[in-house]
């Protein structure tokens, strides 16, 4: 069976997930999990037990979570598209230090921000979390500009996987009003030259449930019952 990817919504982190696989080319399906319904159920917890997305279930019924080992797994299908690199080149290490440094750095910036806003807090505890979130989030990004410098891709001049996980956590700057990326002009740059990408396009569509078809291997939606008969065959 071809693999599953456990995608949130609205607007998980899983975006970028859609995104590498769309370039990738290879055969894939979606489950399409609300949040924080959904994701924090017993149902999803056989699938990720501390209930986040994205996850992945490989065609042999292995299941892979976090988005730098999902990105990580499935680089290999990239190395000959030039999206990923041959494990102990520079280029390998690369890749893993920028999607290391989106993971640790650019997610977590928006993590005190998320928080303010879910928990709908109000007076100093949410002007507190939205100064240490809005701090962060320029640093990042004066840090991202200076690494991306004069290039059109995270690593150079040709895209990669790290640039598929940008683009689904810089498109966060709009449900929070701390920062401004036309400060930066060239992540913006970038941003827009994502936003247009047709398997960017497509991964906003699936989001919005809408009727997509991809370029790459979308086989499709499965539901969570069903994805979860096929890991109970796939251990049977």
């Amino acid at each position: 069976m071809e693999p599953i990817l456990f995608y949130g919504i609205p607007s998980g982190c899983s975006f970028g997930s859609i995104v590498a696989l769309e370039w990738l080319g290879i055969p894939y399906r979606l489950s399409r999990i609300e949040m924080p319904e959904t994701v924090q159920s017993g149902r999803y917890r056989r699938i990720n037990p501390v209930g986040e997305t994205p996850t992945l279930m490989t065609a042999d019924g292995r299941l892979i979570s976090e988005s730098m080992a999902i990105l990580n797994h499935l680089a290999p299908h990239g190395v000959g598209k030039g999206l990923a690199f041959a494990q102990g080149t520079p280029g390998f290490d690369r890749l893993n230090q920028m999607i290391a440094y989106l993971n640790t750095s650019l997610f977590n910036g928006f993590s005190p921000l998320w928080y303010a806003l879910e928990h709908e807090l109000e007076g100093g505890e949410k002007k507190a979390l939205r100064s240490y979130g809005a701090a962060n989030l320029h640093k990042v990004h004066a840090d991202l500009e200076r690494m991306l410098g004069a290039s059109d891709w995270l690593l150079g001049e040709s895209r990669t996987l790290a640039d598929a996980y940008f683009a689904g956590i810089a498109r966060w700057t709009k449900y929070h009003d701390v920062i401004d990326r036309k400060d930066y002009p060239g992540l913006q740059r970038l941003f827009e030259r994502l936003e247009a990408d047709p398997a960017v396009r497509f991964a906003h569509a699936i989001e919005r449930g809408e009727e997509a078809r991809g370029a790459g291997g979308f086989r499709g939606h499965v539901g969570l019952d069903e994805a979860l008969e096929r890991l109970g065959a796939a251990y049977a």
